[in-house]
């Protein structure tokens, strides 16, 4: 895959920093429509101490993070340079499922569609496959705000 956005580059359109980040890479991306970005998962993740010991998974709520994350690429690049810059605030969570224990060593793909927009608020649809498996799916809602 072809890399559209590198870590640098996302840290410049999200407010989030390490241990919080949780996209590494953007590989596919259409403005208002869709963004495909990966997270690779390893041991070195701090939640792994706690999440469990001795049968590392993660937890299902990053994974969750993880494609919200990514949706906020895609508002982010979506927008015109005219726009203020702005935070985008995680709303909402519908439908969420989990179908496959993620654990290191696998390469989670968010894949987000943008389904809905209205005024400040966006509505995304949101699947994450390891090795062409899925392992969870949701749909996430943000509102983009001012800083505080």
């Amino acid at each position: 895959m072809e890399v559209v956005y590198d870590i640098r580059k996302i840290m410049a359109f999200l407010p989030h920093r390490y241990p919080f980040i949780l996209v590494d890479r953007i590989v596919e991306i259409v403005p208002h429509k869709r963004i495909v970005g990966l997270k690779n998962v390893t041991m070195n993740e701090p939640f792994f101490q706690g999440h469990f010991p001795g049968t590392p998974v993660m937890p299902g709520v990053l994974i969750v993070e993880a494609m919200a994350q990514a949706g906020g690429i895609l508002v982010n690049v979506s927008r015109s340079e005219e726009q203020p810059t702005e935070l985008i605030y995680f709303m909402g969570i519908d439908k969420a499922r989990f179908r496959k224990p993620v654990i290191p060593g696998d390469q989670l793909v968010l894949d987000i569609l943008w389904t809905k927009r209205r005024a400040n608020v966006s509505k995304m649809s949101g699947k994450a496959t390891v090795d062409g498996t899925l392992v969870a799916e949701a749909e996430v809602m943000a509102m983009t705000g001012e800083k505080p």
